[in-house]
């Protein structure tokens, strides 16, 4: 095989080069999509997560052990965490270790509670021992806002609620981390303690190589692959849908901003999708299926399920005017290149190989042929 050109070109690489980052949630799919956009870059990442949630899952497929630190201890362990976060003495903290899935909140409210809640505030706990942190991103979700259910964009200024107790748990993620920026990293005193704290809304993120439960495209994914009719729960509801490249790559320019500008950027912020990609779960595995062909078709799922919000949507106004970022890739796009990952994995193509093609494609570098990738 063909050495894979180097993704150093990457815009992000003056900044990010020689950058010791500490991740945690490096072994969920955002985390190792994450890790591995890091990686490429030259950051020098120590990872802080439970054992990978699924089989396959995309931190395994990547190898990225050898590439990073990964530390495999659970976020609620406050002495571990401290420990390890000392030992890696970062410049930047990137929370994403969560309980991330609404039905499963239902099933175990304690579980997530103590995991987004607890865990926020031991991480801020380690951040106040380790003296070397300069940044810290906490990575909560579009569904921190009191949903009101009517058809409109929420903007970070408004009410946080949530309905569910995942909803509930990363609203109060959400003001543990106001509180602690009030607290301990005033942006007022910046001067003094040096450290930007801000959170990160996304919306929706859908990507190749995730095999959550209970999320619309892994399960699209899971039927097409087992040759099984794709089942969908509340076909009507709204959301905000992004590929996983778009939000990463706000979160990796607002640390950046973050760290050279400090108090400035301070703050909460929706790196979410433009409102023409709020779409439908109906039109969403609809749309999956005419890109992945072969008369692949979908129904709704009978029975009871949890309740669920009808309407989501994020206002990104802020992020583009005083960050600079712009989502890149729309719906159509973001469903054909889970598509493309996706096909790519079922034919045992490289998994590493197609999710570093497409960092590039994201970043619009020369297209590689497929004697060149493969």
């Amino acid at each position: 095989m063909a050495k894979h050109p180097s993704l150093q070109t990457s815009k992000h690489q003056r900044f990010w080069k020689n950058r010791r980052v500490f991740l945690t949630g490096h072994t969920g799919f955002k985390g190792a999509w994450l890790s591995l956009w890091l990686i490429s870059v030259g950051a020098k990442v120590t990872g802080y997560a439970l054992k990978a949630p699924t089989e396959p899952n995309l931190f395994e497929l990547l190898e990225l052990r050898k590439d990073m630190i990964s530390i495999v201890a659970d976020i609620r362990d406050l002495g571990r965490l401290k420990a390890e976060m000392k030992k890696a003495k970062p410049d930047i903290v990137i929370h994403m270790a969560a309980q991330p899935i609404v039905r499963r909140s239902y099933k175990n409210p304690p579980e997530t509670y103590e995991t987004n809640v607890m865990g926020t505030v031991n991480l801020f706990e380690a951040v106040r021992a380790c003296k070397s942190v300069r940044v810290v991103l906490n990575i909560t979700t579009d569904k921190v806002y009191e949903n009101k259910e009517i058809d409109k964009a929420y903007k970070e200024s408004e009410s946080l609620g949530g309905y569910d107790p995942y909803s509930a748990s990363k609203a109060c993620s959400e003001i543990v981390t106001a509180s602690y920026r009030h607290s301990f990293f005033n942006p007022n005193e910046y001067g003094k303690h040096k450290v930007a704290v801000a959170s990160a809304r996304a919306g929706n993120v859908i990507g190749g190589g995730d095999w959550a439960s209970d999320r619309l495209v892994p399960d699209c994914v899971r039927a097409v692959l087992r040759g099984k009719k794709i089942e969908i729960r509340n076909p009507g509801a709204t959301r905000p849908w992004q590929y996983v490249l778009d939000p990463l790559n706000g979160y990796l320019l607002l640390c950046e901003r973050l760290y050279k500008n400090g108090a400035k950027f301070a703050g909460a912020w929706n790196i979410g999708p433009d409102l023409k990609d709020c779409k439908s779960v109906g039109w969403i595995a609809r749309k999956f299926c005419d890109y992945w062909g072969s008369s692949k078709t979908c129904s709704i799922q009978k029975g009871k399920h949890p309740h669920e919000a009808h309407f989501l949507k994020l206002d990104n106004l802020k992020a583009k005017k005083q960050l600079g970022w712009y989502p890149k890739w729309d719906i159509n796009e973001a469903l054909s290149k889970v598509v493309e990952w996706t096909k790519a994995y079922e034919s045992g193509l490289g998994v590493r190989e197609i999710s570093e093609k497409q960092i590039r494609d994201f970043e619009g570098f020369p297209q590689l042929n497929d004697a060149e990738l493969y």
